[in-house]
């Protein structure tokens, strides 16, 4: 009884050493080019940029720090753009 169970213990750690792991995230402004018309004109947004904008969601600190890239993400229309694409701007 006591074999098996170290038996299992040892085959599910090989199996959990196999399990796919997440892809780290690299953040990229130019995954956001397909919001480019809606974060400047107010148009609204295409699916690909709100699943780009999910996507890039965690790199928006980063984006916001940088002095070329701050006053798109600081837009009202940026903002309209989130909100039509149910993402939140975190407060950094």
């Amino acid at each position: 009884m006591k074999t098996n169970f170290i038996l299992l213990c040892l085959f599910s750690a090989l199996l959990l050493s196999y399990a796919p792991t997440a892809m780290p995230l690299t953040c990229s402004p130019s995954q956001l080019s397909s919001c480019a018309g809606p974060i400047l004109n107010g148009t609204p947004p295409s699916s690909t940029c709100c699943s780009n904008l999910k996507a890039q969601q965690p790199c928006f600190c980063q984006y916001r720090n940088n002095p070329a890239l701050s006053p798109y993400i600081n837009s009202p229309n940026a903002r309209k753009v989130a909100t039509y694409c149910n993402v939140s701007i975190p407060s950094c």
